[in-house]
């Protein structure tokens, strides 16, 4: 019996979905998604040229696959970070979270901001994945606010839609400034922490 066929499908499909997200990360961060192509994605993983187009059918699937990969991880994050907190507790656990994951696995976050700004095309096959991050992630800090509001821990005139664009367009803002200079930590955090003390304007918060 081959060890292949000791390995349950399930397994191996995992294993080789790993394998293949690590080597388009590598791909898409070194050589930008143009260039990224699914042989060398299939190739570097350490398979045949054709499963990657046997997996992900085209450069799309690809990058669909990679985009939900990497949000899924941040989502983990996300959860460990704000659980059992609301309003700005939560807010600011979570700007420090995607601060840490960009020192952690820049990589990882590079990939995903890469495809994220490419998907502003009206071409873009991955742009409504992307559309759904987005709103999700304002959908999120909206949830945390009216939590608090819930609780009597923040006044309920507080306009939470506003603070989630704020959000939204700051945290995409950093994003973007990392890309173009990702070795220059001192300044990302400092952005990241001038971010929550903005937002934190909002709540009448000490963190100012």
């Amino acid at each position: 019996m081959s060890k292949n066929q000791r390995i349950p499908h399930a397994k191996r499909t995992e294993i080789s979905d790993s394998r293949m997200l690590q080597a388009a990360i590598e791909l898409i961060v070194e050589r930008g998604p143009e260039l990224t192509t699914l042989k060398d994605v299939g190739e570097m993983a350490g398979y045949s040229r054709g499963l990657a187009g046997y997996r992900f059918g085209n450069k799309a699937g690809l990058f669909d696959f990679v985009i939900r990969a990497v949000g899924g991880l941040w989502l983990e994050e996300l959860k460990k970070a704000t659980d059992g907190l609301t309003g700005f507790d939560a807010i600011a656990a979570a700007i420090d979270a995607h601060c840490q994951m960009c020192m952690d696995t820049p990589d990882y976050v590079a990939a995903f901001y890469i495809l994220w700004f490419g998907a502003i095309g009206p071409q873009s096959e991955v742009r409504s994945v992307i559309a759904n991050i987005h709103e999700r992630r304002r959908r999120d800090v909206i949830q945390w606010i009216k939590q608090d509001i819930e609780r009597g821990k923040t006044q309920p005139d507080i306009d939470a839609d506003a603070i989630a664009n704020q959000f939204i367009t700051s945290i995409t803002g950093i994003s973007y400034q990392w890309l173009l200079n990702p070795k220059n930590v001192k300044t990302i955090e400092a952005a990241f922490l001038q971010m929550k003390k903005s937002i934190g304007l909002w709540f009448n918060t000490d963190d100012k």
